[in-house]
């Protein structure tokens, strides 16, 4: 084994085409940490440092933003509107025909056109988040507050780099290899590596070591839980016809199997969950200090319900576990793999070809589909858990921060692995 992994990682090193493609992937990431150094007009850093270390709201919308928060930088709302504006796309298709057949039937043309209503919606939502976050900031006194003219520019600004990050996330995709958009959440997260152990250093004490040691055991069983429902599969058997060759020889029949995944979805119930729970948590932020008393009454009561350790922890994991369905569903077909077995003469014993076979293999996903979210959801969970025992906030930042990386490091690594094999054979 370590054999085989030691040829797989020569071939990425000496194929010229894939070692192009990573050399891509670490481009795109160096013009991604230099946008976010360039911080929005007229930013007091020590306000925000403040203001960023006492609000776990903004810390989790920090991560998605790729750590462009932290230095309220031009890409301070990173790829947050692009997955919010692929979610709503994506429950459209569910309540939409159209959209659905679009996505799913009119070839690359339609999946095109999808695309690219996608990013006309992630600009509307770049745009309301990007004012509410604004006006956010500038009454706590992080940005000032801006006559009209100078306050639209910022938005502006804000909107164009997000659109930006859409597009290095979608360059990614092409160009590089894995999901471009967890790609950059993950650059993010690891820049901000090495300023958080210098300040745990620097701000160690020794009354806190049970937190430290709570927090490493936590650590542990995040990573060892993501990786074993990352690896786990269920073997579905499958037995290939015999088929009569030109030559007349007679091929005999042989037995395989699928592999259908635990977690076929990977990060992006995660990503997906904390895109939708921080969504209104802005807006309602934004509308809390409202002058319209309605609204501001509104505001406050989102807020509230969301600051609640218990009520968060609650919609967090049903959103975990529901979009672990939802993502599942949208990128397993067991009709088309069914009908994939069909026509190359293959088949489950005891199972009839077609409809039955996809119902088959549909129902063995949903199945196995309960046990990966149920357990993705109670890992999300975990750190969120810990903060309420202990208080720190950072527990649950971290946790969920730790949660995006292994999983985005553990799906590189299995394409990696899979474009050296292809290059091998």
């Amino acid at each position: 084994m370590f054999q085989s992994f030691l040829n797989k990682v020569k071939i990425i090193f000496t194929d010229r085409q894939l070692l192009a493609r990573v050399g891509f992937i670490f481009a795109i990431l160096i013009v991604f940490r230099a946008l976010a150094a360039i911080p929005v007009p007229g930013v007091n850093p020590a306000s925000l440092a403040q203001f960023l270390s006492n609000n776990q709201f903004f810390g989790f919308l920090n991560i998605f933003s790729g750590g462009g928060l932290t230095n309220l930088s031009i890409v301070l709302l990173g790829v947050g509107p692009f997955i919010t504006a692929s979610i709503i796309m994506q429950l459209l298709t569910l309540m939409a025909p159209k959209l659905k057949e679009l996505y799913h039937e009119s070839g690359e043309m339609g999946r095109r056109t999808f695309n690219q209503y996608s990013r006309y919606l992630t600009v509307f939502l770049a745009l309301i988040q990007g004012s509410a976050l604004l006006a956010v900031l500038a009454k706590q006194g992080i940005v000032p507050m801006f006559p009209a003219p100078q306050a639209f520019i910022n938005i502006v600004i804000v909107v164009g780099g997000a659109f930006l990050m859409m597009w290095l996330g979608e360059l990614i995709s092409e160009f590089g290899i894995g999901n471009g958009v967890s790609i950059i959440i993950f650059a993010g997260i690891v820049a901000r590596i090495p300023k958080d152990v210098s300040q745990a250093i620097f701000s160690y004490d020794p009354s806190q070591l049970p937190l430290y040691i709570g927090f490493a055991v936590i650590a542990i069983l995040i990573i060892f839980g993501v990786v074993m429902i990352t690896e786990a599969e269920r073997p579905v058997p499958v037995t290939y016809a015999k088929q009569q060759a030109r030559a007349g020889y007679v091929t005999s029949s042989t037995s395989t199997h699928i592999p259908l995944r635990m977690n076929q979805a990977g990060v992006m119930p995660i990503i997906f969950a904390l895109s939708i729970l921080l969504f209104p948590n802005l807006i309602a932020t934004a509308i809390s200090s409202s002058s319209h008393a309605t609204l501001a009454a509104i505001g406050t009561a989102v807020t509230s319900f969301l600051n609640n350790q218990l009520y968060y922890g609650i919609v967090y994991f049903i959103l975990v576990f529901v979009f672990t369905y939802f993502y599942t569903a949208v990128t397993f077909d067991a009709e088309a793999m069914s009908h994939n077995l069909q026509k190359n003469g293959a088949f489950i014993p005891n199972v009839r070809p077609g409809a039955p076979t996809a119902e088959y293999i549909g129902k063995i996903m949903t199945r196995i589909t309960f046990f990966g979210g149920l357990f993705l959801a109670l890992i999300a969970v975990l750190p969120t858990i810990f903060q309420g025992f202990t208080g720190n906030q950072s527990f649950a930042i971290g946790g969920t921060a730790l949660l995006i990386v292994v999983s985005v490091i553990i799906d590189l690594i299995k394409k990696l692995s899979a474009q050296a094999s292809m290059r091998e054979y």
